[in-house]
């Protein structure tokens, strides 16, 4: 049986048996809703919080909801067998604290009785589905943008930046400023969400972004309820926020700039190679336009090494840069499970949940 992956996003999970070059079987949202005993949703009146969501900002907050989803997964999704279950490997955030990496393998060894069970940071994983061990990754995720330098397979904590902003923060922008230009419709956050997949984009640069709020077509749409909204200037704004924080009300540099500012703490002699090859992942970095807008932001920095994009290999999945983290899994499941390098059940019984830390780095 091959080993299972999960990526647990705050938005989406993708999970597989460890096939590198196939999308992952499932992708499923996280979130959840409530249920009561008899199967039927959970009145209002009863529960003011009807959806639970497993995963904050990237990491696991509930855990009783965490258990729910991955019984889910594994066994109804996956089709493991109560009593043969098999190995796991889990991708890390950046920063996991150490408590959650600790609860998630007791979670797994406890509850789940795993043979197995491996943990590597999204970071790695990312770049090993574009086949480098050594670039700078920024992830732009539904809850946090992480932006991490990797040297030899190795993350640079140090060098590394993380935001609590992402593709949540995007989507209230946009509800924001469609109430602007929509002052009597009713938006739900699901239809802006929608909105924001199928209309946002980035414009070429801050020029012609400063256009479109002067003048810019819009468009009709019918949302599921039938209500009719125009949408125009209001997607380039999404896209803009990127690049310019000040749109969310931040004090912060654009995310090109992050990302030279977080590769210059590194030694001189390795920034070449971490700006040569940088990776974009991250649901939100496959809007129209941001890979372009992206590198011309890049040719018109500063520093003397200037970022560049790696483009995954023409035999991976299409839309790798929203599972890229999953398929770096896959291909390092490959590796360590064979070779026994994993954290097995004895491991497990004979030191406890701090075994992660020592076998999995």
């Amino acid at each position: 049986m091959e080993a299972a992956v999960v990526d647990a996003g705050s938005k989406l999970l993708k999970a597989g048996p460890a096939i590198p070059d196939q999308a992952p079987s499932m992708i499923i949202p996280t979130q959840m809703k409530r249920m009561l005993e008899d199967g039927s949703s959970a009145d209002n009146s009863m529960f003011e919080d009807v959806t639970i969501d497993p995963v904050v900002r990237g990491f696991i907050r509930d855990w009783d909801a965490m258990e729910d989803l991955l019984h889910h997964v594994l066994y109804t999704g996956l089709g493991w067998e109560v009593g043969n279950e098999g190995q796991i490997l889990f991708t890390d955030p950046l920063g996991t604290p150490k408590a959650v990496r600790e609860q998630l393998v007791q979670l797994l060894f406890e509850t789940f009785n795993v043979s197995g069970f491996y943990a590597s940071e999204q970071a790695v994983l990312s770049l090993y589905a574009v086949g480098r061990i050594s670039g700078c990754t920024v992830d732009i995720g539904h809850g946090k943008i992480d932006i991490a330098p990797v040297l030899e397979g190795a993350v640079q904590h140090i060098a590394s930046r993380r935001f609590e902003i992402g593709g949540i923060d995007l989507t209230k922008l946009l509800a924001q400023e469609l109430g602007k230009s929509n002052p009597m419709v009713n938006f739900s956050f699901s239809d802006v969400e929608k909105l924001k997949e199928q209309f946002s984009c980035c414009a070429e640069d801050e020029l012609a972004y400063d256009r479109t709020l002067k003048s810019c077509e819009t468009e009709e749409h019918t949302l599921p309820d039938g209500q009719v909204i125009r949408i125009g200037r209001e997607r380039f704004t999404v896209g803009e926020a990127l690049f310019q924080p000040s749109i969310l009300g931040l004090e912060a540099h654009g995310i090109v700039e992050q990302l030279v500012r977080s590769i210059s703490t590194v030694s001189s002699e390795n920034q070449k190679q971490l700006l040569e090859n940088t990776v974009l992942c991250g649901g939100t970095t496959s809007m129209t336009g941001f890979e372009d807008r992206f590198q011309k932001e890049a040719s018109l920095c500063s520093s003397a090494i200037r970022p560049s994009l790696v483009k995954p290999p023409e035999y991976m999945p299409e839309n790798l840069t929203v599972y890229s983290a999953w398929v770096g899994g896959a291909i390092l499941a490959k590796v360590v499970f064979p070779q026994n390098q994993h954290v097995t059940k004895a491991d497990y019984d004979e030191t406890g949940p701090s075994v992660v830390h020592r076998k999995c780095f």
